[in-house]
């Protein structure tokens, strides 16, 4: 979700349009399908997104999974839902947190939280007060799901949007913070409208101290090459024998080396850059959007990228609309060269269907197929085979029906997670999705899951 949507909601506000609907739970089953796509569980968090001033909106934003349990983002903090069954997921506990967006990393009994943006009155984060103007990350001991407890705050000049894991290195958790680049964020002395100072932190968790969580580096990006600020997004990281990062910044997708590959020379702590993609029509002057969000296949060989036109609050994926507004983008990953893409094929045409190719995960397959699950605000959860990314070929959606004007939402996330996909509904909660078909067929059972970072590769 991007500065865009912000700025919307605060010309919203000013005019006094706002409408406040009344709230239902999440009927998934009875959304528009494919056959393949069997409707489970419900894990309700009611919510809307211009319903609600910004100290008390919640709206859920990202997923991060460890054995049973998800963990679940929101505005407000984090949910812990035990996913046992996933015909009736439970939530355990909520903890507060009172800032935006919530993107949420897990390892063992570490979890770390995003804060976005400045806020003008102080907060509370687990009962702790949050100066007004803060921003950073904020690291939770979960040892206890009773009580997860706050242990640090680490303070960011450009707060943090999204985080990417890479491994433990050292006896520290390495944590990528990833910026939205908004207005008057400074670093130092610089702005970030300067490409010069626009970057990726680095943060050093470590793990038998996590309250010494600090900032250890701060890694600059190339580009952009328009009036777009780069900013990483999002990043997606993939370990094993590959070890690199895939930053999504604005018009330029940054591709960084971080360990013992084929190129030689980067660590987690101080990634080295590769090589930059750009595509036609994608964050270009003049338009709101940027990248958005970037992984990599299990093998490491392919590189699916996706972006935010119209900022990610506008209607971007109507029948008329041109396919580069709509489309997840295959790139090779050692060189950079486009091999293909792939448009959504249902037309989001209903009155103010924002919609966008926004996060998504690659299905863990030894076959070799390549499966994307995602999920595309109002266009729904959608999944795409991609193994040969010059044709790719659509597997499945279920497309949720039009929110009523001027509210959001959508799939903010879709996942796939130990042969169940979990949607991460903005104004709804948590939905549960079976896949029945061949394509996912052998998919490897993990122990946990972030799923912005593959910690092992397959051959």
């Amino acid at each position: 979700m991007s500065r865009h949507i912000r700025l919307v909601l605060g010309a919203i506000l000013s005019a006094g349009l706002l409408i406040v609907p009344a709230t239902a739970l999440a009927d998934h089953g009875t959304n528009p399908h494919t056959p393949n796509m069997h409707a489970l569980g419900h894990s309700p968090h009611p919510a809307t997104f211009l319903g609600e001033p910004d100290g008390v909106r919640h709206i859920s934003s990202d997923i991060a999974f460890r054995g049973r349990l998800a963990f679940h983002g929101n505005y407000d903090g984090f949910r812990v839902i035990d996913i046992a069954d996933p015909d009736n997921p439970q939530e355990i506990l909520h903890q507060r947190c009172n800032g935006d967006q919530g993107d949420i990393f897990v390892s063992g009994d570490i979890l770390v939280r995003s804060w976005n943006s400045k806020k003008t009155m102080p907060r509370l984060c687990d009962g702790q007060t949050v100066p007004a103007g803060w921003e950073g990350v904020h690291v939770f001991d979960i040892s206890n799901l009773a009580d997860p407890a706050l242990v640090a705050s680490v303070s960011l000049p450009c707060g943090s949007h999204t985080l990417t894991g890479a491994g433990v290195s050292q006896g520290r958790l390495i944590i990528y913070s990833n910026n939205s680049s908004s207005a008057g964020c400074v670093d130092g002395t610089r702005a970030l409208d300067d490409p010069v100072g626009d970057f990726m932190d680095v943060i050093a968790v470590p793990v038998n101290d996590p309250a010494a969580a600090s900032l250890i580096h701060r890694e600059p990006l190339a580009g952009p090459t328009t009036d777009v600020r780069t900013g990483c997004h999002d990043a997606g990281a993939i370990l094993g024998s590959v070890n690199k990062v895939v930053c999504a910044s604005a018009d330029t997708i940054n591709v960084f080396d971080i360990g013992a590959n084929s190129t030689p020379g980067g660590s987690p702590e101080d990634p080295v850059l590769l090589f930059t993609i750009t595509e036609p029509g994608v964050g270009q002057a003049g338009t709101n959007g940027r990248w958005h969000s970037s992984v990599f296949t299990w093998d490491g060989k392919v590189i699916a990228a996706g972006w935010e036109p119209g900022g990610g609050a506008d209607t971007e994926c109507q029948t008329a609309d041109p396919a580069v507004d709509k489309s997840m983008f295959f790139y090779d990953a050692t060189t950079g060269a486009k091999l293909g893409q792939w448009t959504l094929p249902r037309g989001q045409d209903g009155v103010g269907e924002n919609c966008t190719i926004h996060n998504y995960n690659i299905v863990p397959l030894r076959s070799g197929r390549y499966v994307a699950v995602g999920g595309h605000y109002q266009a729904g959860t959608w999944v795409t085979e991609f193994t040969d990314p010059a044709n790719p070929v659509t597997v499945g959606w279920s497309d949720p029906p039009v929110i009523a004007p001027p509210d959001l939402g959508g799939a903010w996330s879709s996942y796939w997670y130990n042969n169940f996909i979990y949607e991460s509904s903005i104004t709804e909660g948590l939905n549960v999705f079976r896949l029945s078909d061949s394509t996912t067929g052998g998919a490897l059972r993990l122990g946990h899951l972030n799923p912005q970072t593959q910690e092992f590769s397959l051959p």
